[in-house]
């Protein structure tokens, strides 16, 4: 389920998450499915629990699974996952043009930019 590449320079955690996350957005991953527990992950990557914990961890504190008490984690319905992913990405998107303004750039050049990308993107 999960793939890890050694020769990845980012953190196992972090790989483990990503992976997560792509099954979840490309649709392999439902809402309410359940993912392996941590012992389970952990053994079948040979990888120490603590990883696998924490990658949870960060996932359910990104709004993509939800952990229930004894039963285990299970990813969150589609139309929360994406809610609250757009919702992350827009602040983001904020914060970005609020340094840009800062930096001089006006809200027509931010348009433009924003507008370009998205008509190369149709392309």
């Amino acid at each position: 389920m999960f793939t890890i590449n050694y020769r990845d320079p980012r953190p196992i955690y972090e790989q483990i998450t990503d992976s997560v996350k792509k099954l979840i957005l490309s649709g392999v991953l439902a809402g309410d499915d359940r993912l392996p527990s941590v012992r389970e992950a952990a053994a079948k990557l040979a990888i120490n629990p603590n990883t696998i914990q924490r990658a949870y961890r960060e996932l359910e504190q990104s709004g993509y699974i939800y952990c229930v008490a004894g039963k285990g984690n299970f990813v969150c319905p589609p139309d929360e996952t994406i809610a609250v992913r757009k919702n992350q990405l827009l602040s983001r998107l904020s914060e970005t043009a609020a340094e840009l303004r800062s930096m001089g750039l006006g809200d027509e050049d931010l348009i433009a930019i924003i507008t370009r990308k998205e008509e190369k993107a149709d392309d």
